[in-house]
């Protein structure tokens, strides 16, 4: 490692800590020759696999910019894009594998747009999943309807069924 001030090439590593739950390594280092002292931090490189062949690093930015996109014009809040990446993020790097094929996180986004907020779900899943039609969105409200119904067993709310009354 470069010293950043006088670029001598090599440092001495004084102290080494685990941070973010083991995903980084914050080193303190000196430098022998001009004798300060600087912090670097490691992190283990994800890589992602696009269709097209190509690698790319991971980016968090990247997940919160395609689910912002998907929650235009709906009450969700910055820290929630936030923490809804860091979950992507983190189960994806719970995995334990260096490189993981972009289909799969997008598959890993869905879970957790789907608990953000409904409306915008269904809009990232037509884009993601390719919804053709409308009897894609009707079986993908069903299913919604199906997971909020055994959910309503458990004490939480359902969402009324679509339906005309005569009277």
């Amino acid at each position: 490692m470069h010293c950043p001030f006088c670029r001598h090439p090599d440092t001495r590593v004084i102290d080494s800590r685990s941070t973010d739950d083991g995903a980084a390594i914050r080193r303190r280092r000196s430098c022998p020759v001009c004798e300060r002292r600087f912090t670097t931090q490691e992190t283990v490189l994800l890589m992602v696999a696009k269709r097209s062949g190509v690698t790319e690093p991971f980016s968090r930015t990247k997940i919160i910019a395609g689910v912002r996109r998907a929650c235009q014009g709906r009450p969700v809040s910055e820290d929630a894009l936030a923490k809804l990446g860091q979950q992507v993020e983190e189960e994806i790097r719970g995995r334990g594998v260096a490189e993981v094929p972009a289909h799969e996180i997008g598959l890993a986004i869905l879970g957790p747009m789907r608990d953000l907020d409904e409306v915008a779900y269904l809009h990232f899943a037509s884009v993601y999943r390719g919804f053709e039609s409308l009897a894609d969105f009707e079986s993908e409200i069903a299913s919604l309807r199906r997971d909020r119904e055994s959910e309503g067993a458990d004490g939480a709310q359902t969402l009324p069924e679509s339906s005309t009354t005569t009277g």
